[in-house]
């Protein structure tokens, strides 16, 4: 059950208020999350309040004209602190890495698969049999609005396009379909498969296919709740997972080092490896004609150790260049309130 946010929220010792936002994908994760809960603590019940946002009600903007990810979170979170809602779903990687005062991650679940994928038009799959971007003639066009897809698939496909191309999943897969322009679109594996969509992913993305890394948090859903709030946490507690939480805290230090965002193209790939994480990281030129990755293999077992680790990846990438990739591309973002 779901009501916009606005709404005013019931309140008891066995109520804990859900909230999300309003889009068919966020719908479905809060509700996946909610069902594992209410499985774990039949005597609570998990209303689920949904919230059309800023960055929601925007799809003309480009996202890396945004000011930042908290378009997304925002106004959620004021109803957080204002103990309207108790906890709220996010997809981690739309989580700016520094969370407002008196707000905690209080759970990161089980990481779905993190890659991109490359979704082609029905129509040059049945008539070309077009499979993967490698496929791709010069000057075909790619739908994303990923400053850091864009990127790294310039450094590696210098000849694609690149048309802007936003919306919840359905209304990104029927522009697909419907602009002439369009090739083929870049999505979260994640987010297909939670909506049963993944039948129409034509080709995973990574390193080693592609040469895609992915966005820091991507697969992975946060649960963030007030700080100090033990109900809300006690119950959260049941939902996190060891090592998901430690990548994830790894790749959000990286960037927060960094100070990357939406708008910057910093892609990663956290993968353990027995009892060691490896990461994998790069800063890419939005051209994609400069670039510096990074790797990296140690033993991560808590999340001050997780916070270090990323730092130092994050120092490592800016000692051979990525600060001044960075500095360009920061220096061109527009001023707030100007995009």
């Amino acid at each position: 059950m779901s009501e916009e946010t606005n709404a005013p929220t019931e309140r008891g010792p066995t109520i804990i208020n859900v909230g999300t936002r309003n889009s068919p994908l966020a719908m479905a994760q809060a509700e996946l999350v909610v069902a594992t809960l209410q499985a774990q603590f039949p005597e609570y019940t998990f209303p689920i309040h949904g919230m059309t946002t800023t960055g929601d009600r925007d799809q003309k903007t480009a996202l890396y004209n945004f000011g930042g990810k908290a378009l997304w979170t925002s106004q959620l979170e004021e109803r957080l602190v204002a103990n309207e809602l108790d906890m709220v779903v996010h997809c981690l990687k739309d989580m700016p890495t520094a969370l407002p005062e008196g707000c905690v991650i209080g759970a990161i679940t089980t990481r779905e698969d993190p890659r991109d994928t490359l979704v082609l038009k029905k129509e040059l799959i049945e008539s070309k049999g077009y499979k993967c971007l490698a496929d791709l003639p010069d000057g075909s066009v790619i739908g994303t609005s990923s400053i850091r897809r864009i990127a790294q698939l310039r450094r590696h496909y210098p000849n694609l396009h690149f048309k802007d191309h936003r919306g919840n999943i359905h209304t990104r897969l029927r522009k697909l379909e419907e602009d002439p322009e369009l090739s083929g679109i870049i999505l979260a594996a994640a987010g297909l498969q939670r909506m049963k969509l993944d039948a129409h992913i034509s080709q995973f993305l990574d390193l080693d296919n592609g040469g895609i890394l992915y966005a820091v948090g991507q697969g992975a859903l946060a649960v963030e709740c007030r700080a100090g709030d033990e109900r809300v946490l006690n119950v959260l507690g049941s939902l996190e997972e060891e090592k998901a939480k430690l990548g994830c805290l790894v790749e959000r230090s990286l960037m927060r080092t960094l100070e990357g965002g939406c708008s910057v193209p910093i892609g990663v790939e956290t993968k353990w490896i027995e009892d060691k994480l490896r990461v994998r990281a790069t800063v890419v030129s939005v051209d994609g004609k400069e670039c510096v990755d990074a790797e990296m293999l140690e033993g991560v077992s808590s999340p001050e150790a997780a916070e270090e680790y990323g730092q130092r990846v994050a120092l490592n990438l800016v000692e051979r260049g990525a600060g001044k990739i960075l500095d360009a591309i920061n220096a061109k973002r527009p001023a707030p309130g100007t995009a």
